[in-house]
Formats: structure tokens, sequence, C-alpha cells
């Protein structure tokens, strides 16, 4: 992808995470929390160090980073949104984070100092990315020797939610349908394929840890407030208002494959966790 390209496609992101900022994660329904706290756990910060959220968002692994790290530690919170990081510093504000900073910054290349961090997550980040080798070539540089990333990532979905979100296909421009981010083919579609990445951009000790991350509704007006609340409100736009009725009644047709007993609608996602170690002897391309 060349620069202009890249550049655009930045551009488009952080507007569509500035118009979802005040709802994004809020709309009664646990998911990008949940998940990022997980990661958090697998990275493991200890008291005093250093650490990166990258793509922070409204603070779903931030919060979690604040708290491992302690009063002696700090946090640095990034994301390309200047909406989001405005909301996000709001509210370390009102939980009275003093050891928190918030940026404005490009995940891709951000303009941080080298070497200035012991560790750093990139919660369902990466495959938003125009490259995301130099961006992991990027955070590596980040990290002072012995530092960890943490990443997580899409596995597969149950055939409910694939049926639920084929809703929006016929309507989808080819950007929309990005296989990365979907991870059907792709570096992004297998435990290895991730791996590879991460070892390529030289980290070392690289593994892979797996969970099922469920996500509930009670009604299809639920499932739609939330995914008009995030990254997926690219999909509503597309659709023309005149046929957001249509894709609704679709919608709830299609959700009835995963209702309850107590007649809520569950649905799985796997997700990936990979973690790796930059060593203390660096790559020579660095």
């Amino acid at each position: 992808m060349d620069p202009h390209e890249a550049a655009q496609r930045s551009a488009r992101v952080a507007a569509v995470f500035d118009r979802v900022a005040d709802t994004y994660d809020s709309v009664g329904v646990p998911w990008f929390t949940p998940i990022a706290e997980r990661l958090v756990a697998e990275v493991a910060p200890a008291p005093g160090e250093r650490a990166l959220d990258v793509g922070t968002g409204r603070g779903a692994a931030l919060w979690a980073l604040a708290g491992a790290v302690g009063g002696t530690g700090h946090v640095t919170g990034l994301d390309l949104a200047p909406a989001m990081i405005d909301a996000t510093r709001r509210e370390a504000a009102e939980r009275g984070l003093t050891t928190v900073d918030l940026v404005v910054a490009d995940a891709a290349a951000p303009d941080l100092p080298a070497a200035s961090f012991d560790l750093a997550v990139a919660s369902l980040v990466l495959f938003f990315l125009p490259d995301p080798s130099a961006a992991l070539r990027a955070w590596h540089t980040l990290l002072a020797p012995g530092g960890r990333l943490g990443l997580s990532t899409f596995g597969s979905r149950d055939a409910a939610w694939e049926q639920l979100d084929d809703v929006f296909t016929p309507f989808l421009p080819p950007q929309l349908l990005d296989a990365r981010t979907s991870g059907t083919r792709g570096p992004f579609a297998s435990d290895s394929g991730v791996e590879e990445l991460v070892a390529t951009a030289g980290f070392t000790e690289v593994r892979t840890a797996s969970f099922e991350q469920a996500v509930t509704f009670v009604d299809v007006e639920q499932w739609r407030l939330w995914s008009w609340s995030h990254g997926q409100r690219t999909h509503w736009d597309a659709v023309p208002g005149e046929r957001h009725a249509d894709v609704l009644a679709a919608g709830a047709e299609r959700l009835e494959a995963a209702r309850d007993s107590d007649g809520t609608f569950t649905l799985t996602q796997q997700v990936r966790l990979t973690v790796g170690v930059r060593p203390v002897v660096s790559p020579r391309w660095t």
C-alpha cells in the first residue's frame, strides 16, 4: 500500500472511531473490556513497569494496565481518534489516575522514544493497520530489551454469528470485506500466521493462547445498538437509510439460531492472544 493510500485508510479509521467514541463499549454488552483484560493478564504487567496501550480506545486495556503497574509504574495510551483520547482522558481524570498519559498518535508508527516501555499491548488493533508487519517492527523499537508485546486478534466465530453478519454483505464495498479483519485467509487466519508476523518483526519466545468470548443480547435492538457503537458502524453506514429496517428484520430472523432458553441470544467468538519478547540482542534491521 502506497503512503497516500495508507494515510487515507488511517483517516477513515480515525473518523469512524471519532463518531462512536461516546458509545464505544458502553451499551451494556461486555465485549472489548473482557478481551483486553485477558490480554493484559497474558503479558503479566508487574508493579513499577512502563506500559504502552496501542489503540487504547476507551481504555479497555488501559485501566487493567494501570491497576497492574500501580503507582510506581506508568501507562501511555495512544489512539488515532482524537475523540477517543478526549473521552478516555476525562475518564482517567475521574478515576484519579496520575500515572496515565494519553496521546493522539498513529498506531502504525508511534512517534515515541525508542526502548521506553517494558511491555506493550494492542487489543484488536493490528488487523486495522495498512501494513501490520511494519507496525510490529515499529512497536519492537519502542520496547526495552526483554520487553513483552501482547496482541489480540480474532479466530473463528460460531455459525450463527457468521450468518448474522452476512446481512450486511450485499451492501459492503470491497474495502469492508477485508479478510484480514475477518480472519478467513492471510496471516490472521491462524495462530501460526500471526506468530510468524510477530517473529518476523524480531520478537522471540512467541506463543499463542486462545479462549472463547461470548456476547449476549437481550433482543435485536440491543444487537443494533452494539454493532452501531464500534467499528461495525461502517457496515451500517454502507446500508442505504431506507434499507436499515430490512437489515434489522433480517438480523432478528438470523438471531433466532442463537436463542437461549431464557430468551436471550448468545454468540461466540474465538479470540487469539499472541505474545512475543524483544530479545536482549536486537536483530540487525533495528
